[in-house]
């Protein structure tokens, strides 16, 4: 159950409050403090005397055969309603009385049962949890509250402070007896610790197990505040890592990440060493770690996280056994919306990058000496947490210490005992690894081996994924080219994002802060892009490089050239065609990645200032001026080049009939009337003609065009024609009108 939840509690009520009496079936509007029953919102309540019992429904007057969402209380004659904000002195009564309530009293609803005139009786109280005495629930699962905790019914239960067995029946009738031994799980020592490192948990009664999958896990319930454990892969994919410790106090998600960083419901906080409550969580940060504490009546809870290490310290007792793997450490504690692939996926990994590594040990023997000894803390535990994991995980990014100082910390808190030397004998810090480095979500802090610090890596599922590479494949996009590369990957082989750069070193990468991925781009005239042609393509590209250090005498990484590019595709004949239907047509042409627009209009004016409207009439043999166009192309360096043009009396360019304009970039020879301008020279041609019709009667020329791209800087893109010239085959004599239009065939 989740939100608003009935309560029933027995405290005695003057019948002058203000309110609603009732002494019939009646329904009451509760929309100011709405309930939510079994997850079912409801903003009414209806309520019914029978000859047994006085009954409260959510979804209708109560019906003995159809049931419904319904309390059933003991019988009555009359009652009193009313709705209540909170109060302080209510919500300490009813949290004394009610242990088992896990949540703030918001708003409450309450009726008084009265069996007589004197006005006292039993109440309800709708508040966060179920907490029912001596009722029924129609129709759903039953509880029943005994000795300040709530059972469900057809179950038994034992109760070991009590040395009791309750049984609760399905007609919701308690029958509690002794027994002698109890077989449930104690609640913990008044005064507990649990330390969970790498992927080991050693629990409060200091038992020992491990994390084997990528999961998110709780690590302590209790009186409805939740510690939840993330555990993540870093460098080897069947190696888990607490990666981060997640609060949950009333709905609020407090995160404590690696780095020292903490969201509140993802909203980053600044916390130096001065404490602020946050939701009733008092939080503080210094160079160890964060730690977050909060008081649950008689209990204090400590949590203290530094990036690797969760400690969760309690002292005092709510009388109720915790959950979750602090309090069994192998338990089954995994969160149940825990359903993503590498939750479910138990790894192999193959990587033998790190085997030279494996079984640096000697390290975790130092827990058997002074000043360790001086700890109150049994050492076993950590020192086999420490040799299991550095069996099989390499001893870096600070491992070899790591469970010293969780040692060490947990004897601070459980005992305030400092040790003194520790530090100087393990070679050591005591400060947080990775204190105030912000990784992102594909990453994790580490050594780094190159340079000595300390930095972002990638975690294996995700490095594996670019086995071959430094990232994303190239990205062609409206002319323009990226690639995105990932830092982690980069930084893997000792490169630097920040010394790459395109062919103009001015050109360098932009980085996003958010996931630590840098890209790179260029268009056809930037950046020194290269252009080159390839058969059908015509190739632009470019370069990331290393800075070129020839002032420095050495340099200690490798050179990178890394090529990418994009590319335009030659149209072929069907491409640029067009009928005389329309005298204005431009067509969308896909080159590679890369489009480009080229557009046909016709005219009648040398000047290209008069064109051919839609069915404009034109005279036999009347001048017909052409202008193909482009957009998309940078002309400085592209070359667009007629081959041919041809005139068909079908839509189709491959009719059988066909008279050539243009032929291999040149006028044909038999037509004197057929001019080019600008062939081969830039993005624009022109050529024109006088206009004929074919013999045979058809009134209709479907005119067509074939084009190529031409690079300038080889030099042979303009076509320089002969002047031989033959008669025009077609009918020139027959004086008619014609119609012109021009449309794009494909």
């Amino acid at each position: 159950m989740t939100g608003w939840s009935p309560l029933l509690s027995c405290v005695p009520v003057s019948s002058g409050a203000v309110g609603h009496f009732f002494n019939d079936s009646t329904k009451f509007n509760i929309s100011l403090c709405p309930v939510t029953f079994y997850g079912q919102k409801y903003e009414d309540v209806y309520i019914n005397f029978t000859s047994q019992n006085f009954v409260v429904c959510f979804d209708g007057f109560y019906d003995p055969q159809a049931g419904g969402d319904c309390l059933l209380g003991p019988q009555t004659i009359s009652g009193f309603f009313n709705i209540l904000p909170n109060d302080q002195r209510s919500e300490q009564q009813f949290l004394q009385d009610v242990p088992t309530i896990n949540a703030m009293l918001g708003c409450y609803i309450f009726f008084v049962l009265n069996n007589d005139v004197s006005g006292f009786g039993i109440v309800f109280h709708f508040f966060n949890i179920l907490f029912l005495k001596n009722i029924k629930i129609k129709n759903r699962t039953t509880f029943i509250h005994f000795s300040g905790v709530v059972y469900r019914t057809n179950t038994t239960t034992v109760i070991p402070e009590f040395c009791e067995t309750v049984q609760c029946s399905d007609t919701a009738v308690l029958n509690p007896t002794t027994t002698p031994e109890p077989t449930t799980t104690p609640p913990p020592p008044s005064h507990s610790i649990c330390t969970v490192t790498g992927p080991t948990v050693i629990d409060f009664s200091s038992h020992l197990d491990s994390v084997k999958d990528q999961c998110d896990y709780y690590l302590l319930q209790i009186q409805g505040v939740s510690v939840v454990g993330n555990f993540l892969e870093r460098r080897l994919k069947d190696v888990s890592f607490l990666d981060s410790v997640t609060l949950e106090v009333n709905g609020v998600h407090i995160r404590l990440k690696q780095g020292g960083g903490v969201p509140v419901d993802g909203t980053p906080l600044n916390l130096d060493s001065s404490p602020q409550v946050v939701h009733g969580v008092q939080l503080s940060k210094d160079q160890t770690g964060v730690t977050a504490m909060l008081q649950i009546g008689n209990l204090k809870i400590t949590i203290f996280f530094d990036g690797y290490t969760g400690q969760i310290l309690m002292e005092g007792s709510t009388g109720l056994s915790p959950q979750g793997l602090c309090q069994d450490s192998s338990s089954d504690a995994k969160l149940p919306n825990c359903g993503s692939t590498s939750c479910q996926t138990q790894y192999d990994d193959t990587d033998d990058r790190y085997i030279h590594s494996i079984n640096k040990t000697e390290s975790c023997n130092l827990l058997n000496e002074a000043p360790f000894t001086s700890c109150p803390i049994n050492p076993e535990p950590y020192i086999t947490a420490c040799t299991d994991t550095l069996s099989t995980y390499p001893a870096m990014d600070g491992l070899k210490c790591q469970f010293l100082q969780a040692y060490v910390k947990a004897c601070s808190l459980f005992s305030n005992t400092t040790l003194e030397g520790w530090g100087s004998k393990a070679e050591c810090s005591s400060e947080a690894f990775c204190q105030d480095r912000t990784c992102s979500h594909h990453e994790f802090c580490g050594e780094d081996s190159y340079y000595g610090d300390t930095r972002c890596f990638c975690r294996a599922n995700f490095a594996s994924c670019y086995r071959n590479g430094f990232g994303e494949p190239t990205v062609c996009r409206q002319n323009n080219a990226y690639l995105t590369l990932a830092i982690c990957l980069l930084e893997d082989r000792g490169i630097k994002y920040s010394a790459l750069h395109l062919n103009d070193p001015t050109c360098t990468g932009q980085v996003d802060q958010q996931n630590h991925m840098v890209t790179f781009s260029f268009n056809s005239s930037n950046c020194g892009t290269e252009i080159m042609t390839n058969g059908s393509q015509i190739i632009y590209m470019n370069t990331i490089m290393t800075q070129n250090f020839t002032s420095d005498m050495i340099i200690r990484h490798d050179d990178v050239m890394i090529d990418f590019s994009c590319y335009h595709v030659q149209p072929d004949i069907e491409t640029v065609s067009f009928t005389i239907v329309d005298s204005d047509v431009s067509k969308a042409l896909t080159a590679g990645p890369w489009t480009y627009t080229v557009f046909m209009k016709a005219y009648i004016d040398n000047e290209y200032t008069k064109p051919v409207e839609r069915y404009h009439n034109l005279q036999m043999n009347q001048r017909v001026w052409v202008k193909l166009d482009t957009k998309g192309l940078n002309g400085n360096m592209i070359a667009v080049v007629i081959d041919a043009c041809w005139a068909t009396n079908q839509p189709s360019a491959t009719a059988s009939k066909k008279y050539y304009l243009i032929e291999n970039g040149c006028p044909n020879p038999a037509d004197p009337t057929v001019m080019i301008k600008g062939n081969g020279e830039g993005t624009t041609s022109y050529f024109s003609f006088n206009m004929f019709r074919f013999s045979g009667g058809s009134n209709e020329i479907y005119l067509h065009c074939s084009l190529h791209l031409c690079l300038k800087e080889k030099g042979n893109c303009a076509k320089t024609c002969g002047t031989t010239r033959r008669h025009r085959s077609a009918s020139s004599s027959y004086k008619s009108d014609s119609f012109i239009s021009m449309g794009w065939t494909h």
